[in-house]
């Protein structure tokens, strides 16, 4: 699962990145297995992703601009 942000000013991408992290915490739960990884790809775009990386229980934020040029 992933989940993409674009937003432009800080209230909207609080506010978008809670819901995606929310969602995604939601199917990890589920699936028991993985944690969620918020990456920043560029000034205002975010990926919201359950994650085989992050261990289950974990949210974890990463910072990776140029990722998806």
């Amino acid at each position: 699962m992933l989940l993409e942000i674009i937003a432009h000013d800080p209230a909207t991408i609080e506010n978008d990145l809670n819901s995606a992290v929310d969602i995604a915490l939601r199917h990890a739960m589920q699936e028991r297995r993985h944690g969620v990884l918020v990456t920043q790809t560029g000034f205002s775009t975010y990926t919201v992703a359950v994650s085989r990386d992050v261990p289950y229980g974990e949210t974890r934020e990463l910072r990776q601009w140029g990722a998806l040029a």
